[in-house]
């Protein structure tokens, strides 16, 4: 019962994690290379994302250059840029793309908190499921009399703590994204 439980912590960290990935994708009023990481480039035939093709400099917090190692991608990578939701229109000057990461609108933050909060919810839904994931694994080992009822209910309880710890980290990281984006 104890590499259920390992492994239901393993996978509910990597819910976590996964969150935290797409909170960074998220956009601010900062310009941040991590805006970059989620669109992908069609280049040698497969889909990388821009930083694996190009350098990225963040220029006075607020204007992303990108530089690509093969100039040749100057084009695919405009092209990305601007089908992406990221809502920034690239200018080029042969050589390099900028990005004027413009201040965010009062309408535009509030859409982003929501973005935010269905992220949140998804995570909180990943987390529920691996709670009962366990727990009817546990069923089963009670059933097939491998477990005690006293056994079965410390490992639910055990289960529930932990799922309450994970479902707090969602609540807090939610909480940072929040205030940064609605921070001016």
């Amino acid at each position: 019962m104890k590499e259920v439980m390992e492994d239901i912590k393993k996978r509910m960290q990597k819910t976590i994690n996964t969150l935290k990935e797409e909170f960074s994708h998220l956009r601010t009023s900062r310009a941040s290379v991590s805006l970059l990481e989620g669109i992908k480039v069609d280049c040698y035939g497969q889909k990388m994302p821009i930083p694996q093709i190009a350098t990225v400099n963040v220029v006075e917090g607020k204007i992303l250059v990108i530089q690509p190692w093969d100039v040749s991608l100057l084009k695919e990578i405009e092209k990305a840029i601007q089908k992406s939701d990221l809502g920034i229109n690239p200018t080029s000057d042969g050589k390099t793309i900028k990005l004027v990461v413009p201040p965010l609108t009062e309408e535009r933050r509030k859409e982003l908190v929501k973005v935010a909060h269905k992220m949140a919810e998804e995570a909180r839904v990943a987390i529920r499921n691996l709670r009962r994931e366990a727990l009817e694994k546990f069923k089963t080992s009670k059933k097939n009399k491998e477990i005690s009822e006293d056994d079965y209910n410390k490992l639910e309880k055990e289960v529930q703590k932990v799922h309450d710890e994970f479902i707090k980290n969602i609540d807090k990281l939610l909480l940072d994204k929040e205030k940064e984006i609605l921070t001016l």
